[in-house]
């Protein structure tokens, strides 16, 4: 729900320092109501997408006489027994939002607000009488914040194009060499340099004439407990259903996305016992192992709800690549972004809300890279010096040859081998790749300190804690939020609730991956709710058919891309070329290291070269009579 801007200088401002400007470049974030508040200190600027008080819950919003202001990204899913609480200790309430329950619920217990939120949020709050602003992030990163401290002032936004009005672009050299690791850009780096991300699990103060003061007030961790299946079972799914029936609150129609797997499948399954009437909306691709619609379908029908899908083609995938790019705001190499763009479009033209899937893998340990500890269980009775031998043999082994990646895996350690849940080039390869690699940037600057904490837990443990920290919040919640964004609907992700983190949280290994599966647990506490198809499938996500379409469709557009883009002061362009034509040439599977590549040039052009402009498309956006301006 909604976008806002917001501006905090040291010195008293006599004109609007580029709020509109700012708040122009995300319309889509919120098209139903544009609102500014304009003070000495503070400049704030809203873009909303009405979900809850559609008549009452305006912002920017203001409280107790104009003393708190407040914009909020977002929605607060115990807003009502919060209201309850306050209205029972004499707070008074203008509107029936949550944003009026957040800024009376400071009023009352101050930076401790955040502790009593459940639910998604970004939001600035302004203090006129104490001349401060205190700023905080959700705990999981599901909704964004960016920001850029300067000399004379603090600005921030829900997206990063908001604080690069009428300035040119500059690539953060080490967040690149990091992308070209993850395929994302780790937090709380942003590409652009001297813009920052606010991370998941924290706040932030900001007084007048001093610096931004940035604290941690989560930091998710697991700490297994003992408990019987038939305890595990019951308790998962009595907190799942009152998580979906939690993130179904809303004063407009929620509909649910519904793939072949059975994240989204156990959500659409929970939503349709609380509304029979739930839609969902699926997506594919017509290219023969590459689509999971027919699996939808059937889920659907065994439901008896309706399913709504979409099928795209090769064409229209790539057409859409730069005005994608243009809403991410950085670089992202997930092929999955696209066909999620596609599935909140055909959802957008019937709903505002639609629930997913998204952080039961994290949660519950659902990736299948969570059971390689199992299968390297033997390398522990290695000797330490035979280890070593036994990975220099990996190293002068042929690639592709049997035997040769399990050597490497099992003889090196788990911090050295797990990245994350994305590995693409490795430092040998980004030293071929990049014009000016840099040593000191290596991905063990974002993973060190994250292992670090979690030294004593299980392999797997270790692996969902880095994930927590690193994939989560850097690809899978990037792409949900800036692709549903793009098309003004609200995703909402009851996985990704404080409370159902704190059950898994203490799930033992042995229930996640066991008896060859993954999510054991989790699977068992949707035996019979969840469609028996679907019930022990194996885990494809988005699966896109990058392998082919380079090697076809789009091996013309990726050649003339590579050419075209101006990135020769980072990239090596013959050796992306060579990459590509080894690909085409069934030496190697390239396809994810050329895509991530591709992903950065097709960026490049958008907000380096600026070849493409979305000003005519910004303007059909910004609904001028939907405006509300106050000021203090």
């Amino acid at each position: 729900m909604c976008g806002f801007v917001a501006c905090i200088f040291n010195e008293p401002q006599k004109s609007v320092y580029k709020l509109k400007e700012m708040n122009k470049m995300i319309p889509h974030r919120g098209p139903d109501q544009e609102g500014y508040m304009n003070g000495d200190h503070v400049q704030l600027g809203f873009s909303r997408l009405s979900i809850i008080d559609l008549e009452g819950g305006y912002q920017p919003l203001s409280y107790m006489n104009g003393r708190y202001w407040i914009v909020f990204n977002g929605e607060i899913y115990n807003y009502v027994e919060l209201r309850q609480d306050l209205l029972a200790k004499g707070k008074h309430f203008e509107t029936d939002s949550d944003t009026e329950v957040i800024l009376a619920l400071y009023s009352e217990v101050g930076e401790q607000v955040i502790q009593y939120l459940r639910g998604m949020f970004a939001f600035v709050i302004w203090d006129s009488h104490e001349k401060k602003a205190f700023a905080a992030r959700d705990h999981f990163g599901i909704k964004p914040f960016f920001y850029k401290e300067g000399k004379d002032s603090f600005i921030c936004a829900s997206e990063k194009k908001s604080l690069e009005i009428d300035e040119n672009s500059e690539v953060n050299s080490q967040a690149l060499h990091h992308y070209l690791s993850f395929q994302y850009v780790p937090e709380p780096y942003s590409l652009t340099k001297d813009i920052f991300k606010l991370e998941p699990g924290h706040y932030l103060v900001k007084k007048i004439g001093q610096e931004a003061i940035i604290k941690s007030y989560f930091k998710p961790m697991f700490s297994p407990v003992n408990k019987t299946e038939e305890d595990w079972v019951s308790q998962i799914r009595e907190k799942m259903y009152e998580s979906v029936e939690k993130h179904m609150r809303s004063d407009v129609t929620v509909g649910s996305f519904l793939s072949g797997g059975i994240d989204s499948t156990i959500i659409a399954s929970i939503a349709k016992d609380i509304k029979p009437d739930l839609e969902t909306y699926s997506v594919g691709f017509s290219q023969d192992g590459y689509s999971e619609l027919d699996v939808a379908k059937e889920s659907a029908e065994k439901l008896n709800i309706k399913n709504y899908s979409k099928v795209i083609t090769a064409q229209e995938y790539w057409q859409e690549l730069p005005k994608i790019m243009w809403h991410m705001d950085d670089p992202l190499a997930d092929p999955a972004c696209v066909p999620l763009y596609f599935v909140a479009k055909e959802a957008s033209e019937r709903v505002k809300v639609v629930l997913s899937g998204e952080g039961a893998d994290e949660l519950f340990g659902g990736y299948n890279i969570y059971r390689e500890p199992q299968s390297l269980a033997c390398f522990q009775y290695v000797p330490t010096v035979l280890k070593k031998k036994l990975r220099k043999l990996a190293a002068i082994l042929p690639e592709g040859m049997k035997g040769k990646s399990f050597l490497e895996r099992g003889t090196t350690p788990l911090e050295e081998r797990y990245i994350g849940n994305a590995k693409m080039f490795t430092e040998l390869e980004k030293e071929k790749l990049l014009i000016s690699y840099n040593a000191g940037f290596s991905n063990e600057l974002i993973t060190k300190k994250i292992y670090e904490h979690s030294s004593q837990q299980h392999s797997v443990n270790r692996m969902q804690h880095l994930d927590l920290y690193t994939w989560l919040r850097g690809d899978i919640l990037v792409k949900a939020d800036k692709m549903t964004m793009a098309h003004s609907l609200e995703l909402r992700v009851p996985f990704l609730d404080k409370e159902v983190f704190e059950l898994a949280s203490h799930i033992p290994v042995e229930w996640k991956t066991t008896n060859g599966t993954t999510k054991y647990i989790l699977r068992k506490a949707f035996e019979g709710i969840v469609p028996d198809h679907v019930f022990m499938r194996k885990k494809l996500g988005f699966p896109v058919p990058l392998r082919h379409w380079l090697k076809n469709e789009w091996y013309d557009y990726a050649k003339k891309l590579i050419s075209d883009s101006e990135t020769d002061a980072y990239l090596d362009k013959t050796y992306v070329h060579h990459l590509l034509e080894e690909h085409c040439l069934d030496k190697a599977d390239r396809s994810r290291k050329i895509w991530t590549v591709l992903s950065f040039m097709i960026w490049h052009q958008v907000y380096i070269e600026q070849k493409y402009d979305y000003t005519s498309w910004l303007k059909e956006r910004n609904m001028e009579d939907k405006m509300v301006k106050v000021s203090i």
